[in-house]
């Protein structure tokens, strides 16, 4: 397919960008050229770039023939990256692996995927292939994203770009919601407290026509506690020096990824607070944190608290809870440590 004068543009400033800074993400190169991750990678199509042609629950569902790979996904301020593989996938679009890949897919959302090949220079000037699948919405939002982390890897992933093509997408321009006045919700009240799992929530806000940050704001001081924007750096740290396992949620329109266990100590590079683990790593731009909440949900077990962070448009950014099993009881040393940093903030 002839290359058209924008993609010719594109392809320019990306190999120029990359050629700068090997290690550049694409994300900061689209940014930079304002344009979507997903039309970046697009204008990549027939030289680095492969289209997947299967739909999206027949993907997921080859996911776990990849074999070890880092997986990562990503909200706007929270990017997480986990080594592992892939669990077989559930009708339900769930992949089930506590302390391991442990996702929950919205394969609705799935509108292109495809196949890269970036080239990597090392500190000794030697190249290699890097192969990635990545997923994107329609509007060329990164999704999730898979990195083989094998030299050579498995055969699945040579029958993907087998049954690929040059097909390119169409994307269109995401246009955010005007924010609202705050609604009225009679009735939130008593169905909250009629929740017995905490998967009766999502079905909650539907009914009530609202966004969970909402929802969080009409029931301060009954279900749920406004924090400081510092809380979650705070919460980790305190997770951290306590050794108190806890599942770390990233979430964007595609899906949920869940990593779950003890955490290191944050670290602080580049202005973004970083948990450098040994199989996993956690991204937080948390200078975009606007709120921070304390949020309880009633379930048959006690009940479930988590910590939840929005950036100023109302997306949630990042969600931590203890590490528990269904059926258990929520750890009473998480909610000591919440209570504790509710009482600072207070006495603050």
């Amino acid at each position: 397919m002839p290359m058209n004068t924008q993609q010719h543009a594109i392809l320019e400033a990306f190999d120029a960008a990359r050629a700068a800074s090997p290690r550049l993400p694409a994300i900061s190169i689209a940014e930079r050229l304002a344009i979507s991750e997903g039309e970046l990678q697009a204008a990549r199509i027939g030289r680095d770039v492969t289209t997947i042609t299967l739909a999206p629950a027949d993907l997921a569902a080859e996911l776990c023939r990849l074999g070890l790979v880092k997986a990562l996904t990503r909200s706007s301020a929270a990017v997480l990256e986990q080594q592992g593989y892939y669990p077989p996938l559930t009708s339900a679009g769930l992949l089930l692996a506590p302390g391991g890949l442990d996702m929950r897919l919205h394969l609705q959302r799935w509108h292109w995927a495809c196949l890269v090949r970036d080239s990597l220079t090392d500190a000794n000037g030697s190249t290699s292939l890097r192969h990635s699948l990545q997923v994107f919405d329609g509007h060329g939002r990164a999704l999730h994203k898979a990195f083989s982390l094998k030299t050579t890897p498995p055969a699945a992933w040579q029958r993907l770009a087998a049954s690929g093509n040059d097909s390119e997408p169409v994307f269109t321009r995401l246009a955010l919601p005007a924010p609202r006045p705050l609604p009225q919700a009679p009735g939130l009240e008593e169905d909250w407290a009629r929740l017995r799992d905490v998967h009766q929530f999502f079905a909650l806000l539907r009914r009530h026509g609202l966004q969970r940050h909402e929802a969080n704001t009409l029931m301060e001081g009954r279900f749920t506690r406004r924090l400081t924007p510092d809380s979650v750096a705070q919460v980790l740290e305190s997770a951290a020096e306590s050794a108190l396992p806890v599942m770390l949620f990233v979430a964007n329109p595609g899906g949920v990824q869940i990593r779950s266990g003890s955490i290191p100590q944050p670290q602080r590079r580049g202005g973004w607070l970083n948990l450098f683990g040994d199989d996993f790593t956690l991204h937080l731009d948390d200078a975009r944190i606007a709120q921070v909440w304390q949020v309880h949900k009633p379930n048959r077990d006690g009940g479930v608290t988590s910590l939840e962070a929005f950036s100023s448009d109302g997306e949630l950014l990042l969600q931590l809870y203890a590490e528990r099993s269904e059926g258990n009881a929520e750890r009473p040393a998480w909610r000591t440590l919440l209570a504790r940093q509710a009482d600072l903030e207070v006495a603050a």
